[in-house]
């Protein structure tokens, strides 16, 4: 009697004990973001209408995603079929629609104040707007518009067509990046597709087909840089933390004319190669795209003095997958400075004029995003602005962020579909939700890929 009540006592301390464990592991998979969050998160993520408007089917789907946990027992097919699974677009909205919308708060006498520029993921558009959300100007160009011939579907599984699958996945329905140049003449991005210029009045004026992705920055002289990935052999890249298969996403810095005509192109795998900064490559972790490049920006060289990294000409960029930004050597094609282990998938570095490095850290916040400046030499975090308590900031992909020439920093939290502008003391002083809506019955707030403050009486051709 006595042997039986212990076992059963000794039964319900190991079960009791067990389900404690397994509540803990759960909490802390939750805020680490490690499995089996991962796993269903990514099944959340497959749900979008994404799958459903290209008539996949979902137990296909679920079969994949056990595949990909399994990891290396995968077939070459199998393995195949993953590498396009996670070569998945940035989503037109992310987030259920808010009751708020526009412009929520504007304290005018603290804000940096001017136009705002808006690239919403709900459209192939631009909007130019006031601050109190106003819109004073619409560019659009839909993609049949611009190449109006049928793309072929790949076969199942052929990854040798990658350059065209790249581009079904909801890409043509929206532009990742603008610039606005004068005249009020725009360049935009379709992304894995190619890159657009059009006029005022939205009339093309030319095309450059060539997968341009992420970012894209015009030089004084009028030359375009733009991100540009190619699907490839991986010929000659051996790396330790990866066993590659099929093809890989090279990513390159193409060089274009003001007419759009390619001039010249740069391989970054190369860059790394080519320079003492190559064993950065064994931090590569995902099997297709490699570096996930997101950022080009050609530095002017006024700090060479005290910062020697930063020289005429050289170009900052930043890398998502191995969690870098650099600085590319276009003359001698190599990396000449690198900086990483401070932040986690980060995007939009921004090189200020004081020497310090302003850049989105999309999940280096114990998996939430944080906005920091970063002395590049001491690697001292000199300013950060992580969010309001109970509210962190947060964008799992995409982001963005620029310093104002008041000292106030400009933030767009892509995924959330909001932009706010906050004072070095973290103030927010101005905070935009899209007002544009995407998803199945318009439930999900339209991502914002990027908002640029403009000066208005820069742009003599809106008066006109």
């Amino acid at each position: 009697m006595k042997n039986s009540f212990l076992k059963k006592l000794l039964f319900f301390f190991v079960l009791s004990f067990l389900m404690m464990a397994g509540f803990t592991y759960g909490i802390m998979s939750a805020r680490r973001q490690n499995l089996p969050y991962k796993f269903y998160e990514y099944l959340y993520e497959q749900k979008s209408d994404v799958f459903s408007k290209n008539n996949l089917d979902r137990k296909d789907i679920g079969r994949r995603t056990r595949n990909k946990l399994r990891g290396r027992d995968l077939t070459d097919e199998q393995r195949k079929a993953i590498e396009k699974i996670t070569t998945l677009p940035y989503l037109k909205g992310y987030k259920p629609a808010p009751e708020v919308a526009n412009v929520t708060i504007y304290d005018e006498q603290s804000a940096y104040n001017g136009l705002n520029l808006v690239v919403s993921a709900d459209a192939p558009r631009a909007l130019l707007m006031n601050m109190k959300g106003t819109v004073l100007h619409e560019w659009r160009k839909d993609f049949e518009d611009v190449w109006p011939e049928p793309e072929p579907e790949p076969e199942p599984y052929d990854i040798g067509e990658s350059e065209v699958y790249l581009t079904r996945w909801g890409y043509k329905t929206y532009w990742k990046r603008v610039r606005l140049l004068n005249n009020g003449e725009l360049l935009a991005i379709f992304t894995n597709f190619g890159l657009i210029k059009i006029d005022k009045d939205s009339n093309l004026l030319w095309s450059y087909k060539g997968m341009c992705h992420h970012d894209l920055f015009v030089a004084e002289n009028g030359n375009i840089y733009v991100l540009v990935r190619k699907v490839k052999k991986p010929t000659n890249l051996q790396l330790e933390s990866l066993d590659l298969q099929g093809y890989i996403i090279e990513d390159f810095i193409t060089i274009l004319s003001p007419e759009g005509k390619k001039l010249r192109e740069i391989s970054l795998l190369e860059c790394f190669r080519n320079s003492e900064y190559a064993p950065l490559l064994e931090h590569i972790k995902v099997q297709i795209d490699l570096l996930h490049t997101n950022t080009v920006r050609p530095i002017d060289g006024k700090l060479v003095d005290r910062y020697p990294m930063f020289k005429k000409g050289h170009i900052l960029i930043s890398m998502r997958e191995i969690h870098t930004i650099a600085i590319v050597d276009p003359e001698h094609e190599k990396i000449t400075w690198a900086l990483t282990g401070m932040w986690a998938y980060q995007h939009e570095p921004r090189l200020l004029e004081n020497g310090n490095l302003l850049l989105f850290d999309n999940r280096g916040n114990n998996g939430k995003s944080k906005v920091i400046e970063v002395n590049p030499l001491t690697q001292e975090v000199v300013g950060s602005y992580k969010g309001e308590p109970g509210s962190a900031l947060f964008s799992k992909k995409a982001g963005s962020n620029d310093r104002l020439p008041n000292g106030n920093t400009l933030i767009i939290e892509s995924n959330n579909g909001r932009a706010l502008q906050v004072t070095p003391a973290g103030e927010i002083v101005w905070e935009f939700y899209n007002p544009k809506r995407a998803g199945k019955d318009d439930a999900l707030i339209a991502a914002i890929w990027d908002v640029i403050r403009l000066d208005p009486g820069k742009l003599d051709w809106l008066a006109l």
